[in-house]
């Protein structure tokens, strides 16, 4: 019995993926296509590579793009981490509201508000201009939510006794959390982590409000 459910699962698992990476298999297979249009397989090329690794403004989009994403992945993953472990802890009903919002409403109406609350910033204190910092500003705002669920709940299934069992044999808070905290949540800070990433490479809207009239080289998502 416990060998068919094993095989249910892994047939199961494997039309998941299937699923999920059959298009973008073949999106790559006919990146090699010798067609303008892609609506039938007409020939083998690498002509549309070589016109990309030439093409200067591509390939500046994409560097600022990967820079923006492994920063703001990794300050969003930090905090995120930090926030899920405090409203797993702490029962505060102002901090999810704080994390979560940025979730909950449109990209546009929070790439509006980044954009008013950076002009009011700079008008103020005048040292704050639309460009690569409030697009990395806005990345690590949006991503910290997600973080903090996913992180959250890998807190929930976490046995909170074993951290009171290391806290009673003298461990510090330090070292109960390098410990024992850590190690238990660390898939979940892995996968927010790539959520960040994926998220912050896929994101447009946002971007293109906090971007400002920067130059060439920073407006890297309208080349998208």
């Amino acid at each position: 019995m416990a060998k068919k459910q094993s095989r249910w699962l892994w047939a199961s698992a494997l039309l998941t993926y299937l699923f999920l990476y059959l298009p973008l298999v073949i999106v790559v297979l006919y990146s090699f296509n010798d067609s303008r249009l892609n609506a039938e397989w007409v020939g083998f090329t690498l002509k549309w590579y070589d016109k990309l690794f030439h093409n200067e403004k591509m390939l500046s989009a994409a560097a600022n793009s990967l820079i923006i994403g492994i920063i703001a992945s990794a300050c969003s993953t930090v905090l995120g981490t930090l926030a899920g472990i405090a409203m797993h802890r702490y029962k505060l009903r102002l901090l999810p509201f704080l994390v979560l919002t940025p979730i909950a409403i449109p990209e546009l109406l929070m790439g509006v508000s980044l954009v008013i609350f950076f002009v009011i910033v700079n008008q103020l204190i005048g040292i704050l201009e639309l460009g690569m910092i409030t697009i990395l500003l806005s990345h690590v705002a949006f991503c910290i939510g997600f973080v903090a669920i996913v992180v959250r709940a890998r807190m929930q299934g976490m046995d909170d006794s074993l951290v009171e069992a290391a806290r009673d044999l003298g461990a510090t808070p330090f070292q109960a959390f390098r410990l024992i905290t850590l190690p238990v949540i660390k898939p979940g800070i892995i996968a927010g982590a790539l959520m960040a990433f994926t998220l912050s490479i896929d994101d447009f809207v946002i971007t293109f409000f906090t971007a400002g009239a920067a130059p060439a080289c920073c407006r890297w998502r309208s080349t998208r």
